[in-house]
């Protein structure tokens, strides 16, 4: 029987972060609370996501999650990237590091794929686009619960045509990468309101709420608005168990804007702004993920050397209202 976020004990769900925050005692910690924690695949070698699985069961014997990346489109043209590397070549040469290989790939989807429908993972949730119903299907014999992130009414109703059994609905509001199906000009950021409601009024799928959710007030917004349960990310990255590096640590519930951005990934995504989104965001392709591998050995180094002028500080609107407390007790305290 496919997980409801109606049952949920606590209807707070801790967003899966892909990059480091995401953590099999983070996710351990909220599922444990009475929420439903989540893992992250992304970036994450497969033998590594059968441990974080394992080290979840260990913890906890609630519910969790896990979120994959859908395959992605098509490469982007070579020269574009190769120009776009010319240009950010002195920023690796600052931190004494050469760039990264700008290959392409589909990060390991149908090794992850497998992994999750062996473990029978309580839900799967995609991001950046839809699984094929046939894939779905396959999910849900497993006994596996498949949702699917959305940012507009029109994927929701491509995501609710291919049996999804519910639907995150993920505001312009939200840190890190938008979950567009196809990321490009045409794309119409919707806040988290609006979508719900667009959502709520044409689909009958439960719904979970993302973007910018940082306290208790907020999540009984979302709920008010259409949503079975409310999806934090941001608000999660200074707990403890969370594993948000040291130099986003120090800034994260600082005040300062966030920024839609293509300069470290090539896929839009929202961090605070610093010196490398400022100096390079007017000259970012669209190119995913070869301008992520291309930035991720300047971007280590920086985390590394506590430089934040040239991290992804991935971020949602709302990140001054983080706090530094232990997951559990956060989950308690909001609901």
């Amino acid at each position: 029987m496919p997980l409801d976020p109606t049952a949920l004990e606590i209807p707070l769900i801790g967003a899966p972060m892909a990059g480091g925050p995401s953590t099999p005692a983070l996710a351990a910690a909220v599922s444990a609370a009475g929420g439903l924690g989540f893992l992250a695949a992304g970036y994450r070698a497969p033998e590594a996501v059968s441990a974080d699985i394992a080290a979840v069961r260990a913890a906890t014997t609630r519910p969790f999650g896990i979120n994959l990346f859908a395959p992605l489109g098509e490469r982007a043209d070579a020269a574009t990237v190769a120009a776009y590397a010319e240009r950010i070549r002195p920023e690796a040469e600052r931190h004494g590091v050469a760039l990264g290989a700008p290959r392409h790939d589909d990060d390991a989807f149908a090794a992850k794929l497998e992994i999750v429908r062996r473990e029978r993972v309580p839900v799967v949730s995609f991001t950046f686009g839809c699984p094929p119903p046939e894939v779905i299907a396959a999910l849900e014999a497993a006994g596996c619960s498949v949702w699917v992130t959305v940012t507009s009414l029109a994927e929701g109703q491509l995501a609710a045509a291919a049996g999804a059994d519910a639907l995150v609905a993920q505001g312009a509001e939200a840190g890190g990468h938008r979950g567009f199906f196809a990321d490009d000009d045409q794309q119409e950021n919707l806040g988290l309101l609006v979508l719900l409601r667009l959502l709520s009024t044409r689909l009958g799928l439960p719904l979970i709420a993302a973007g910018g959710i940082m306290d208790g007030p907020a999540i009984a917004a979302v709920l008010c608005a259409g949503a079975s349960a409310a999806q934090l990310g941001t608000a999660l990255m200074l707990t403890p168990e969370a594993g948000t590096s040291r130099v986003q640590r120090e800034v994260l519930s600082a005040p300062g804007p966030t920024r839609l951005t293509r300069a470290f990934s090539g896929r839009t995504a929202r961090g605070l702004v610093n010196r490398f989104m400022a100096a390079y965001d007017a000259d970012a392709p669209r190119a995913y993920p070869q301008v992520h591998h291309l930035t991720s050995p300047l971007r280590a180094a920086a985390r590394e050397a506590g430089d934040p002028g040239a991290v992804n500080l991935w971020a949602g609107q709302g990140h001054e209202l983080a706090r530094a407390e232990p997951a559990g007790e956060l989950v308690r305290a909001l609901a």
